[in-house]
């Protein structure tokens, strides 16, 4: 993988991370991989084609794709294309040449709905989830709508998801999104997540699963985002812990007995979640249980100290996933069941 000149981390942050990943080849290997670019990965919409028949129409651009996790054969991974005389210049290896600029958006297949373009760690919250036919679903903060559109497929557009965002030209992404891949089972909304909550709990409406992708400080997202490298401040990661406390509390609330919640986030920073987890887990008490769940690559434990504070032992159950572990973003999941 060919590094790239990217803006220079602060020094707080590259010292933040090190004590995250203590040991030394495993920071060599992290400091290496968010200065490479991220890979191409796409999703079938499976409402509309296949995985067979998608595949065969996208060799016809002469790309290569492989499927990495064989329980999940609509998940592709773009390695490159067949190099042409135009493109030999950028060949990825001996064998392939790197896609254009844009190039995955630009093809009939995508206008029509038939993939969509989604990085593999952000698939993983709904495979946490696992929405099942004719539940009533809640993605609180749903924009752009990969989350919404991935559950719709699991779902087969059956039961219902309420699909909420604050933003207004997040929400016009969303519902592009959803018209584009055929998502008919869902309703948005945009609201502020925690005043949707409050108003949905005065209506005794309650949810079989709940997703809160929470806004983050993107931490896990420097592959495709160098630009956060920049952006990246501490104070900003203690203004989002709080708000996304009150976001995952709220949401509980509109839970049905025995239903589900994940919780995650682009970020690596623990004030953001583990923190989070404590805080939900001693709020609620034994009317929660704190899940294991399995996922198709490898993750990691999540902490139980941070910066002089003690968590909860059952923080254990989360799930850290590093770029360096699996060649994707950075992510953090922690799944829920309400139980009173």
């Amino acid at each position: 993988m060919k590094e790239r000149k990217i803006p220079e981390p602060k020094p707080l942050f590259i010292e933040r991370m090190n004590r995250l990943i203590p040991d030394t080849n495993d920071q060599k290997n992290y400091w290496k991989i968010v200065k490479t670019e991220p890979v191409n990965t796409i999703r079938v919409n499976t409402m509309k084609i296949n995985s067979e028949e998608l595949i065969k129409k996208l060799e016809d651009y002469k790309w290569k794709l492989i499927q990495p996790w064989k329980n999940y054969p609509e998940i592709l991974i773009v390695e490159g294309k067949t190099p042409s005389e135009r493109e030999r210049e950028i060949l990825i290896n001996k064998n392939l040449a790197k896609l254009e600029p844009g190039e995955l958006g630009r093809t009939l297949e995508h206008l029509l709905g038939y993939y969509y373009i989604q990085e593999l760690s952000s698939m993983l919250p709904i495979m946490a989830l696992n929405p099942k036919e004719n539940e009533i679903f809640l993605d609180l903060c749903a924009s752009p709508g990969s989350k919404t559109t991935q559950a719709g497929n699991v779902m087969k557009n059956t039961g219902t998801i309420i699909a909420n965002e604050v933003s207004l030209g997040r929400m016009r992404i969303l519902a592009s999104n959803l018209e584009r891949c055929g998502i008919t089972n869902t309703i948005i909304t945009r609201k502020d997540g925690r005043s949707f909550c409050r108003k949905i709990k005065e209506q005794k409406i309650y949810f079989d699963k709940i997703l809160v992708d929470a806004p983050c400080s993107g931490e896990g997202t420097l592959r495709s985002s160098p630009k956060t490298f920049l952006m990246w401040n501490p104070k900003t990661i203690k203004a989002l812990s709080r708000l996304q406390k009150e976001l995952l509390k709220s949401a509980f609330m509109t839970l049905k007995i025995g239903g589900e919640i994940v919780y995650s986030t682009c970020t690596h920073a623990p004030e953001e979640n583990e923190g989070v987890i404590n805080f939900i887990l001693n709020e609620f008490k034994d009317k929660i249980e704190i899940l294991d769940f399995e996922l198709p690559l490898k993750t990691r434990p999540g902490l139980t100290q941070w910066e002089g504070k003690e968590y909860d032992s059952r923080v254990k159950k989360t799930k850290r996933v590093y770029p360096q572990d699996n060649n994707t973003e950075g992510f953090f999941l922690a799944k829920f069941r309400r139980l009173g």
